[in-house]
């Protein structure tokens, strides 16, 4: 592999691994070449454009190829192929000035080619090393093809499910979430973040903040929030991600206290600098520093500096960056020290990447033809896969299925191979993924028939489909009518022992600009649902969707529902081992599941009133609806097995606990059933008397165990007074003496409890 040399420079290093990680040879070395480079050459530094999948050889007279030669390029972003990256990589080391390498960026968000659930579903595992090795897989993946940044993981906690990203997220949980954040980042960056090898790359935690909170989950929509419930409950799994060593931040489109994240001072200097120590490069999302001129904040020049000035580093699509700022620092609206410190923290990147060393460490063709989409791979994605379906509903032990002679596979979703992965799997073939009937087909094998029409339309909308299946995922849409389609499957319906079901959304139907006000299985694939469960045969619900979903009629006669989510590149064949107990599901639901979407926000971890809500379905002058149940359809952390497990009562191993010490909680758990299964043991806490108004519960801790049949297992908890800690009306991160309840369970809602004192 050629190398480039640091001649390039006019100067005789070369950096070790060690060197390449020693905070004073990068600053002198980052300094050094610094002082020369021509202001134009930082502003470039701060530059990442996107030319999409721009070149097959890299055309001389291109627009984006002077700007590399040019020096006013810092990095791009989603162009596949390491060939391509490579000469582009080429043109910047050996014809730009400064022989400067770029950073090449994808939306790299649940896998490369080989392809994960999408992250809502993954968190629904509740597994850090799966969830660890599923970055890792990624990562490795997409350094082969010459990615060496993702953005990626996405932190934003959200509690509306009518939001599209929901479906990219971890859930509504920021204990969950910030352990999830952790996992994620040692899984792209390595866990001792030294980039010692060309297969971590450089991680990025977004959106920077509160994108997930926006009005009536409409995307891109405004936020209005407090500080004390940022802290409280958004903020911690950014927080995670930076003492993780998160390499790279990015701003969020929404304000925050009215003024939008990319040009908040307070948000990304006070907050994330200051308060965190973040030592990354804070980077903007498409287009959001020109967007801030849609806030009503000035032109392009205006909010360019204004981004500059709030503590964003670099600048992708807007060209603000390229085009104002030497203007700005004439006539006094920007310092010289801020471009320069904003182009240090890119190039510090490039240098903890290794990139300086070997330009070319992320475009070794060989490994493009060898690490990707490989078999080891797809055996991972298909193992993870089946680890974060849910068991929603399971009738009289419908599932497993055991021998049934013939299958009717039946559902607009049962037979598409490019919805499978689900949202933003950009990298993906969308033609290799199988389709559930042939998942089903291979976990059947011989033993019995499988028959398959598709039953009806996603939806009866053509363009509303359309709109929901853009980026070449199309469900093919049947010409014929609902009633003719409706027919068909119930012809082999009748003729089946078992019928399952694949319905719900196609994946386009959640994701960025996905966001919905009715949040339910679209009528027509619930006029299906109802004639089939009219046929009197076993009907399983095999469910697609990137959010939770108001399903009361389908959990009230449907037997048997499981939750698939987007399970990734090997859905299908993880969907047939779990139909026929192969494994049996464990997932857990990381968001709430309304009933109506009247009662959204709807989540777990919420404040009391003065007149709490009772149990009953209606109580005047409670916090009560007059015409639906407070309750959720399926609450937080829930999730059944085809085992039964069954707790013992908690025990303390002390009822007070003073300042400095801790207590263990512990709970015995035991397989009650005849399958061996696993199980997330839950831990939960309220702090009963405080100077605020605190949760309900809030979960602190969590076990994923694996029993045999019979087999019993105590799970410890360790309780000490970090767990118990909050941000006071002051914003001061404390604990305060008095009762504390304990809870321990399978859900957030089915918990026993025990109570302490915090003298």
């Amino acid at each position: 592999m050629k190398k480039v040399s640091f001649l390039f420079f006019a100067c005789v290093v070369t950096l070790s691994l060690a060197a390449q990680h020693d905070p004073e040879k990068m600053d002198a070395f980052i300094t050094d070449l610094m002082n020369r480079m021509t202001l134009e050459e930082k502003i470039g530094q701060m530059n990442l454009p996107s030319d999409g999948d721009i070149i097959t050889g890299l055309a001389e007279n291109s627009n984006i190829t002077q700007k590399i030669r040019q020096g006013q390029v810092g990095g791009m972003f989603n162009i596949k192929g390491v060939e391509k990256i490579r000469e582009i990589q080429r043109v910047a080391v050996e014809e730009s000035r400064m022989k400067i390498p770029m950073l090449f960026g994808m939306d790299v968000i649940h896998g490369y080619e080989t392809t994960f659930p999408i992250p809502l579903g993954l968190s629904c595992s509740w597994d850090m090393e799966l969830i660890e090795e599923s970055a890792r897989i990624a990562a490795a993946e997409a350094s082969a093809d010459g990615i060496n940044w993702t953005f990626s993981p996405m932190l934003d906690i959200c509690r509306d499910p009518r939001w599209g990203r929901v479906s990219e997220g971890n859930g509504e949980d920021p204990y969950l979430g910030g352990q999830i954040a952790r996992a994620m980042v040692r899984g792209y960056q390595g866990a001792d973040q030294s980039f010692a090898t060309n297969k971590q790359i450089l991680a990025c935690a977004k959106h920077f903040v509160l994108y997930g909170a926006s009005e009536a989950g409409r995307d891109y929509n405004t936020v209005d929030m407090s500080r004390i419930r940022m802290y409280n409950e958004y903020f911690y799994p950014y927080q995670a991600a930076v003492e993780a060593g998160v390499g790279s931040v990015m701003a969020s489109f929404n304000v925050v206290d009215g003024v939008p994240a990319h040009g908040n001072q307070w948000l990304l200097t006070e907050v994330l600098r200051n308060q965190w120590h973040f030592n990354g490069f804070v980077v903007a999302d498409y287009g959001g520093i020109s967007e801030m001129s849609n806030h009503g904040l000035g032109n392009l020049q205006t909010v360019s500096a204004l981004a500059l000035n709030a503590g964003l580093d670099m600048d992708m699509v807007s060209e603000g960056y390229l085009h104002t700022l030497a203007r700005s620092l004439e006539e006094g609206k920007v310092t010289q020290g801020q471009i320069d410190q904003a182009c240090r923290y890119v190039l510090e990147a490039k240098y903890k990447l290794g990139l300086f060393e070997d330009p070319y460490k992320y475009c070794d063709v060989s490994r493009a033809k060898e690490e990707i989409y490989t078999p080891e791979n797809r055996t991972v994605a298909r193992r993870i896969a089946a680890e974060s379906f849910v068991l929603l509903k399971n009738e009289g032990g419908l599932l497993p299925l055991t021998a049934p002679k013939t299958i009717a596979v039946v559902g607009p979703l049962a037979n598409t191979r490019s919805n499978m992965p689900g949202t933003w799997s950009v990298a993906a073939n969308l033609e290799t993924p199988a389709t559930v009937v042939e998942g089903i087909q291979a976990a059947a094998g011989d033993q019995a028939r499988v028959w398959y029409a598709k039953g009806a339309n996603l939806t009866a909308d053509p363009v509303l489909e359309a709109n929901a299946t853009l980026f070449g995922r199309s469900l093919g849409r049947d010409d014929r009518t609902e009633e003719e389609l409706r027919a068909e499957a119930l012809a082999i319906a009748a003729q089946a022992d078992v019928i399952v079901v694949a319905v719900g959304e196609a994946s386009e139907m959640s994701g960025e600009s996905g966001s919905r006000v009715d949040i339910g299985i679209p009528d027509v694939q619930q006029r299906l649902l109802r004639e089939l469960l009219k046929t009197g045969k076993p009907v399983v619900m095999v469910l697609f969707t990137g959010r939770p979903l108001t399903m009361v009629w389908e959990d009230e006669n449907v037997p048997s529902i499981l939750n698939v989510w987007f399970g990734g590149s090997e859905a299908a064949y993880a969907i047939g081992d779990v139909l026929f107990g192969k494994v049996n599901p464990g997932g857990k639901l990381t968001t709430t599941f309304p009933r109506h979407v009247g009662q959204i926000p709807l989540y777990y971890n919420h404040l009391n009133t003065g007149r709490p809500a009772s149990d009953r379905s209606f109580e005047k002058y409670r916090s009560n609806y007059l015409d639906e149940k407070n309750a959720p359809l399926y609450p937080f952390g829930y999730g059944l097995s085809y085992t039964e497990f069954t707790y013992s009562d908690i025990t303390l191993d002390k009822n007070t606990l003073n300042a400095g010490e801790e207590l263990t909680a512990s709970v015995t758990v035991t397989n009650t059933g005849q399958y061996a299964g696993k199980e997330t043991v839950q831990l939960y806490i309220r702090d009963v008397v405080a100077s605020i108004s605190r949760p309900v519960k809030e979960l602190k801790g969590f076990e994923k165990i694996c029993l045999e049949p019979g087999e019993s297992r105590t799970v410890r908890f360790t309780i000490g007074t970090d767990l118990l800690k909050f941000y006071n009306s002051d914003l001061e991160y404390v604990y305060e003496p008095g009762d504390f309840e304990v809870m321990i369970g399978g859900n957030s809602r089915d918990v026993q409890s025990v109570t302490f004192v915090l003298r």
